[in-house]
């Protein structure tokens, strides 16, 4: 993912709302959100295998965003999509898994990690010191650290606490809140190693490139107190300009 809205443990309903996007080159292959063998819900990265963000009917939870840093690539880095497909396959409780994750870090291009089961939200950047448990709450992340506060972050997080307090949950309205194509001013742009014409793009929200990068798909999720899940993931082919939808709905055993 590149941008993500969420609202951890903080409604009377809902365990965890949160709606992201993910930005990727057009041409790399990928597959819609479905159950993998190893019997999580997520979308596949077909080139490295990995997965952005996902979900296991036990109640773990993972999502994934690349920290920009274009300045300095790593050697050989490790693929980052596994991040998230080992932490849904295994049984070791979050803040066991990111001290792991932590002591090798820095093989790995730059990344922001969520992690959660059913009672603890955790979060580990390679380039922060530390790990965080996160409180119960509203929080952003994109492309760099947790909270930093780019525009389309900050306008996402208005628009979902926005949308839960007026009950706009519903997918149409949801999209919403992460579907902005206005562009920072020059003056307020980020430099992560991006062209000025990339960096420019990469400020909106749902993003376009030229031909060749953008947003490609959405994902909502939505998770009841009571343990029904309920994820929809929107994918645009923006060349075609077509869109299509995948959607999943399962239960967490033994819900707290």
């Amino acid at each position: 993912m590149c941008l993500i809205a969420f609202n951890w443990n903080n409604h009377p309903e809902y365990k965890l709302i949160l709606v992201g996007n993910r930005d990727e080159f057009f041409e790399r292959p990928s597959a819609s959100l479905g159950k993998w063998e190893q019997g999580f819900f997520a979308g596949k990265d077909l080139k490295a295998g990995g997965t952005w963000m996902g979900m296991h009917p036990n109640g773990r939870f993972a999502a994934l965003t690349n920290y920009r840093d274009l300045k300095n690539p790593k050697i050989n880095p490790k693929t980052r999509g596994d991040l998230v497909k080992d932490f849904l396959e295994s049984q070791i409780p979050p803040l066991e898994y990111l001290k792991e994750i932590e002591a090798e870090k820095h093989n790995y291009e730059g990344f922001n990690l969520l992690v959660a089961d059913q009672e603890h939200l955790c979060y580990l950047s390679n380039y922060k010191d530390g790990i965080e448990e996160l409180q119960p709450g509203l929080y952003g992340l994109s492309n760099a650290l947790l909270d930093t506060p780019w525009t389309k972050l900050n306008m996402a997080k208005n628009r979902l606490s926005k949308n839960i307090e007026e009950g706009q949950l519903d997918y149409n309205s949801m999209f919403q809140v992460v579907h902005s194509k206005k562009m920072d001013p020059d003056e307020l742009l980020p430099d992560t190693g991006a062209t000025y014409h990339q960096e420019k793009h990469l400020s909106a929200q749902f993003i376009r490139i030229d031909d060749y990068y953008g947003t490609v798909n959405s994902t909502v999720l939505l998770w009841k107190h009571s343990g029904h899940v309920m994820m929809l993931e929107r994918t645009f082919d923006q060349l075609k300009e077509e869109i299509s939808d995948s959607k999943v709905e399962f239960e967490v055993l033994n819900p707290l």
